[in-house]
């Protein structure tokens, strides 16, 4: 094992301080790899960190680029570097911050044919994703890699965080034996998430990963603390092995889609489709008033929730429950639950929702028009 340098020293000299850490913590930091998959909400505190606090060698797993809605809660990145690749820049921003460790930019989503190839690179993975087929992916990947890893999840106020596969303990599936249903969990894009949440569950993870090299603490294994923001509260629930869950012979991506119903009542219409329809349809937009200021297509708007509480006054805005109509939303989510309640209770009779809302709008028909 290498030693410090006078420079790592004088860095790290709050660590050497510290009872029951000091230089042989801080030189398993050192020698430490750890792969983060996501550089965006939980990936940008865990890897400024970890980071910060000298872990040797950090994979980053993200095929993104920094959008202006990333700015709200990923404080790594600016406005001036909109439209860059994360992975990249935030390793080049974390040898700016650091220049004693090596960060290792993966430019690429984690997929079943190169999980494994990632992961065997490191010995410990944090997961910063933020959907099913990915945590599960990572997941699995783990269990046959036999590599801890440490999770975190968000939503809205609330957060949560745990470790899996340490020293034969629990794992993601003994928790989570499956994901739950699509149409009872909110698109990610679409629910939004209080800023500094990120940041709060993103420093236990990078807190969790710093005790697991280091061996100092207790571990969150088979523990699942949960955070709620609006009232402060923690609370740790703990859950033991499953081993019939915990097995994994062969890495798949489960097919999931948050808030989309596996069957649907209503059919979807393609944009092209929607462009070319030359008939006298009626076009609705389910959004709220402050994403219409953004953009919005010709036609009328009545939020999702009025729809869904049964205040909806489609007389007010003109519309014969006869007529073809189209309902749109941002990502496509909202746009068919909005759909099935009009189909269902509002008498609607020939509907269709936008596949992929405005956002697959503007990819394919309108590209100059700007979208968030």
């Amino acid at each position: 094992m290498s030693e410090l340098s006078k420079d790592e020293i004088l860095r790290y000299q709050r660590h050497l301080t510290l009872p029951h850490f000091g230089e042989a913590a801080q030189l398993q930091l050192k020698s430490a790899k750890v792969l983060v998959v996501g550089a965006g909400g939980l990936g940008c505190p865990v890897l400024q960190y970890l980071a910060a606090a000298g872990v040797g060698t950090l994979g980053i797993v993200d095929d993104d680029v920094v959008s202006l809605s990333n700015l709200q809660r990923q404080i790594l990145f600016n406005e001036s570097e909109l439209g860059r690749g994360k992975a990249e820049l935030a390793a080049e921003k974390l040898r700016a911050m650091n220049p004693h460790i090596n960060c290792v930019p993966h430019a690429t989503r984690l997929g079943v044919d190169n999980a494994l190839d990632l992961i065997a690179q490191y010995d410990f993975v944090v997961d910063g994703s933020d959907n099913f087929p990915t945590r599960y992916l990572i997941s699995d990947a783990c269990v046959l890699a036999n590599k801890p890893l440490v999770y975190g999840a968000l939503y809205t106020f609330q957060g949560q965080a745990s470790v899996f596969n340490w020293q034969g303990g629990p794992t993601y599936r003994c928790l989570f034996p499956e994901p739950p249903r699509p149409e009872d969990a909110p698109n990610c894009s679409e629910i939004g998430v209080v800023g500094v949440l990120p940041g709060m569950i993103g420093m236990i993870q990078a807190t969790e990963a710093i005790k697991l090299i280091t061996g100092v603490g207790e571990p969150l294994t088979g523990k699942l603390l949960m955070f709620d923001a609006l009232t402060m509260r923690q609370q740790i629930v703990s859950f033991q092995r499953v081993p019939e869950q915990a097995a994994v012979t062969e890495l798949r991506l489960i097919e999931y889609s948050c808030g989309v119903a596996q069957q649907q009542s209503v059919a979807e219409v393609e944009p092209q489709d929607l462009q070319a329809d030359r008939s006298e349809y009626q076009l609705l937009d389910v959004r709220e008033d402050w994403e219409r200021a953004i953009c919005a297509l010709p036609g009328a708007h009545l939020p999702l929730g009025l729809i869904l509480e049964g205040q909806a006054d489609f007389e007010a805005i003109g519309f014969d429950t006869s007529k073809p109509t189209y309902v749109y939303c941002k990502g496509g989510v909202r746009s068919l639950k909005a759909a099935e309640a009009m189909q269902a209770h509002y008498g609607f009779k020939q509907l269709k929702s936008l596949r992929g809302g405005i956002l697959g709008w503007a990819a394919a028909v309108d590209p100059a028009m700007q979208t968030y």
